[in-house]
């Protein structure tokens, strides 16, 4: 039986030091981990306004705290970030879920009508795509499972996107895509986020007012 749909939430786990590194080459580890925090607050409070299941998938250890309501804790397995994703889908499809959509937690501008926009687009096609302005993807959902889809990739480059793709003509899939978003990674792009959305400057501005 159909579970319905679920979202994937791949998220680091709240170290010091091991989130937004390239972020923290210039605003220093503990500003970077406070804008990770708030990074991973957007993204929840978006899925939260979604009707679906909603699994956080940590990258090293689950939280000991009691998961947050609405969501459920799970851990990454794998050698890379394909292998990762694939057996969460793997796992989410095995429980009954279709479709699945998985997101990570660095794109500012992921908002329940992009999540709720890929829902539909997989009610025609096989993948739907959320490309990000480096290359890669924000978002990727599918109906049924094609793990083809995480081999061969050529991870944290910008050949991601184009490699996906051509995975997906060979693999004869309908692709939808969504609009392009970008990810928060540097210093620019954290004022590029506020730039455009004004009313977010007070969740990144530390006691002194730096951003």
């Amino acid at each position: 039986m159909n579970k319905g749909p679920a979202l994937i939430i791949f998220q680091k786990n709240l170290v010091l030091g091991k989130v937004k590194t390239r972020l923290a080459q210039t605003i220093g580890d503990d500003l970077a981990l406070e804008v990770y925090k708030k990074l991973v607050e957007l993204t929840q409070k978006e899925a939260e306004q979604v009707q679906l299941e909603r699994l956080i998938y940590f990258s090293d250890f689950l939280p000991e705290e009691t998961p947050k309501p609405g969501f459920s804790y799970c851990l990454q397995m794998g050698a890379d970030l394909g292998e990762r994703m694939s057996n969460a889908f793997a796992e989410v499809f095995e429980k009954g879920f279709s479709p699945i959509l998985i997101i990570g937690t660095d794109c500012p501008l992921i908002s329940c009508e992009v999540i709720e926009d890929a829902l539909d687009q997989l009610g025609q096609v096989d993948l739907v795509i959320g490309p990000a302005e480096d290359g890669g993807y924000f978002l990727l959902g599918m109906r049924t499972f094609f793990p083809e889809i995480f081999k061969t990739i050529t991870w944290s480059s910008d050949q991601v996107l184009p490699q996906t793709l051509e995975i997906a003509r060979k693999q004869k899939l309908n692709v939808g895509l969504l609009p392009e978003l970008f990810d928060i990674d540097h210093e620019e792009d954290l004022n590029r986020f506020i730039n455009l959305k004004p009313e977010y400057e007070y969740l990144f501005r530390n006691s002194s007012g730096r951003l």
